[in-house]
């Protein structure tokens, strides 16, 4: 078995990716593995946990049963109060159920669930209460699955695989306003499984009495195993761990691309203004669409999965009715109000101001248009990126967005951090510098459930923390006057011990202020998303070491497996 990677050093990454180079297409020359780990199947309710419809207790066959833990579970959840979720999962409902379940049951709002919720949550509270050594035989369970499933062997390297479980069957969220929230997602089988391996491999076994969809060998894709989900019909892979060969080799190549793009972008900042004078519309269009991806850092657009309802957009799939114009709002001139969903369902709003050509040529597109026809008809996400081809090798919309917010994570950082501050302030300036990014590329969350309740117990402790300061105040003040009467040398050292604790408790108390001000920030944005997305992780390591700030601060042990080769690459004079 391989070492950890978070040993390795920088010459053995880059050996490892230079390692028997083959032709670009190739990803591999062997893979073997076990194939997916199922989803347990369903264990029925015990008898005296009841499901009650119209006040009467109602036996489930176990097929609808099952679907009714589903939402059962999720009583406490701000989902199921949303009726587009509500009518999504009973009707998802009402077609597994029997003829005569569809008879009776009618009405969501004549369904029962709480036995079944009070179930599933004292069951997870005495799961919580298992001892030491029960929890210990659990989690030896799961290592076994983990050793069995988790790992196969790539071009004669034992590599761990990221996701080697099937996603277990249960209602879809998705994020902000999905259509489709609430939708059964069905159970996966072997059936729906393709397998991919070497021809040479032992061929993984499927369980006892299914078969697998197909099994091929494609050495041009690094997944493992593939199936298509029932909600949006999009594939779903089964790929390397983050700190495979592959994936790491892939991320650097990702992020040497974007900082290729620092070398031109002046360049085709330049030629998108000036073509936004074009005689040809087509290229006025690509121009300001192509400052919009730079300055704002949106999505190309037309990149929805198939089968996908939600009404989302990105830059080249806008519409009339996405924007209006301000000549003045706000005391600022020639500015664009933005209004659309994107990626997941999540609201873009945004009042821009824009440079005077690019508001006039807005008004130029939008002229004899209805509020449903594209702003940029002339235009697609594909013409975009072959034009970006032809600037630049590798270049594509989205390398803008990955250029844009390491540059802005490295230019907030030196602007935002200290050297004289304490690893707590350094860290409040470094969740302020990533929120700055996550801001640009609209990273939004819904304010976590457990807020109120975290923030209460912060502020408790902040309570007890401020009597604390308070008593080692008066008792610094006790034994300074101690001091003064009796002049001797233990006197003299029961001072100092106090001053000691006083500024300990002085240091404890702004570290919680810190953690107050952190959160209350970052309540509504999400910052793993371009941490560990659209950001060079060199710019963060590279930042930990210049100012001495853990790297377990930051990144997290498997966040630091997936960017093992840049915290060994880095240096603390990185520049991105």
């Amino acid at each position: 078995m391989c070492c950890p990677l978070s040993h390795q050093t920088e010459s053995w990454s880059r050996g490892r990716w230079e390692e028997e180079k083959t032709e670009d297409k190739v990803k591999w020359k062997q893979l073997e593995h076990k194939g997916p780990y199922f989803a347990p199947l369903y264990e029925p309710l015990p008898d005296d946990v009841k499901f009650y419809y119209d006040g009467q207790p109602m036996k489930l066959s176990l097929a609808t049963e099952e679907i009714a833990t589903f939402y059962a579970k999720m009583l406490d959840h701000e989902y199921t109060t949303k009726e587009m979720f509500q009518n999504n999962f009973f009707r998802d409902w009402k077609e597994e159920m029997t003829e005569k379940e569809q008879e009776i049951i009618q009405s969501l709002d004549k369904c029962d669930f709480k036995e079944i919720h009070k179930y599933f949550v004292d069951r997870n509270e005495a799961r919580k209460a298992l001892p030491k050594e029960e929890k210990q035989k659990l989690k030896e369970e799961t290592d076994k699955i983990q050793e069995e499933y988790g790992y196969c062997i790539l071009d004669g390297h034992r590599e761990k695989i990221g996701n080697f479980k099937t996603e277990p069957p249960g209602l879809f969220r998705g994020r902000g306003n999905h259509p489709k929230m609430g939708m059964l997602k069905k159970r996966i089988m072997p059936e729906d499984v393709i397998i991919n391996c070497s021809k040479d491999s032992k061929i993984p076994v499927p369980p006892e009495g299914h078969k697998w969809k197909e099994v091929r060998c494609d050495n041009t894709v690094t997944w493992l195993a593939s199936w298509t989900e029932n909600i949006q019909n999009s594939l779903k892979y089964i790929m390397l761990n983050p700190s495979s060969k592959l994936k790491g080799e892939k991320d650097w190549q990702k992020y040497e691309v974007a900082r290729r793009l620092k070398g031109v972008v002046d360049k085709i900042r330049s030629q998108y203004r000036d073509d936004w004078k074009s005689r040809e519309m087509k290229t006025r269009q690509r121009a300001v669409a192509l400052y919009f991806i730079d300055k704002l850092a949106l999505r190309a657009g037309n990149e929805k999965e198939e089968g996908e309802t939600a009404d989302t957009v990105g830059c080249c799939s806008l519409r009339v009715e996405h924007i209006k114009l301000h000549p003045e709002l706000d005391e600022q001139e020639h500015v664009v109000e933005f209004d659309f969903l994107g990626k997941d369902s999540i609201r873009y709003y945004n009042k821009v101001p824009v440079e005077k050509p690019v508001f006039k040529n807005l008004k130029l597109f939008m002229q004899n248009k209805d509020p449903g026809d594209d702003l940029f008809d002339r235009l697609t996400t594909s013409s975009l990126n072959s034009y970006l081809q032809d600037l630049m090798a590798g270049l594509s919309a989205k390398v803008f967005r990955t250029y844009n917010a390491s540059i802005t994570l490295q230019e907030q950082l030196k602007a935002l951090t200290n050297p004289e501050d304490n690893v707590a302030a350094k860290l409040l300036a470094y969740n302020r510098a990533n929120r700055a990014v996550a801001v640009l590329c609209n990273h939004q969350r819904a304010t976590p459930k457990t807020f109120e309740k975290s923030m209460q117990a912060l502020q408790a402790k902040i309570d007890a923390k401020n009597q604390q300061l308070e008593d080692a105040q008066a008792e610094l003040k006790r034994a300074k006057a101690d001091r003064k009467a009796k002049k001797d040398v233990k006197s003299k050292e029961a001072v100092e011990k106090k001053k000691k604790l006083l500024e300990k408790i002085k240091e404890q108390l702004e570290k919680l202020n810190v953690q107050v001000m952190d959160k209350e920030e970052n309540k509504q944005i999400a910052l793993g998303t371009s941490k560990l997305n659209y950001l060079d992780p060199r710019i963060s390591v590279a930042w930990c070491k210049k100012f001495g700030v853990p790297i377990e601060k930051i990144y997290n042990k498997t966040q630091r497996e997936k960017f093992a080769w840049a915290i060994d690459m880095a240096d603390e004079d990185f520049e991105f």
